[in-house]
């Protein structure tokens, strides 16, 4: 196998502070998208009924699992060519935010910080060392 034809495996790390503008919207489109799915599914109906409701009442309650219910990794990479999506995970949380407190700064300082950087230390030779929190 040639270097061309290896798999290589890349773990993107994003993460999006979101604010909810409208939260009977995302409820919404949140109970629409479940009742299309359950539609979809074809599962025995006592089942169907079953976690329907469930899932219902979870986006009813709470705004980060609405959101969750709503986010697909997968549709985030499937138009990009080249790549296939091996494995996923994502999770959604409801937090108080200040924008104007340093510890949610974006940029350069806060990249530098989340990915242990600071001052120029680094954990390889290249430069570019990357300590997960």
């Amino acid at each position: 196998m040639t270097t061309s034809q290896t798999p290589s495996y890349v773990r993107l790390h994003v993460e999006l502070v979101l604010e909810v503008s409208d939260p009977d919207a995302l409820t919404g489109t949140a109970l629409e998208s479940i009742a299309a799915d359950f539609t979809a599914s074809g599962a025995a109906a006592d089942e169907t009924a079953e976690e329907r409701t469930h899932a219902e009442e979870t986006v009813r309650e709470d705004a980060a699992e609405a959101l969750a219910s709503l986010i697909d990794p997968f549709d985030l990479v499937s138009q990009v060519p080249g790549v296939e999506l091996a494995q996923a995970s994502w999770s959604s949380e409801t937090i108080d935010y200040d924008p104007e407190d340093e510890a949610w700064a974006v940029g350069e300082d806060g990249d530098e910080v989340y990915y242990g950087i600071e001052d120029n230390e680094t954990d390889d030779e290249e430069g570019g060392g990357h300590t997960e929190r």
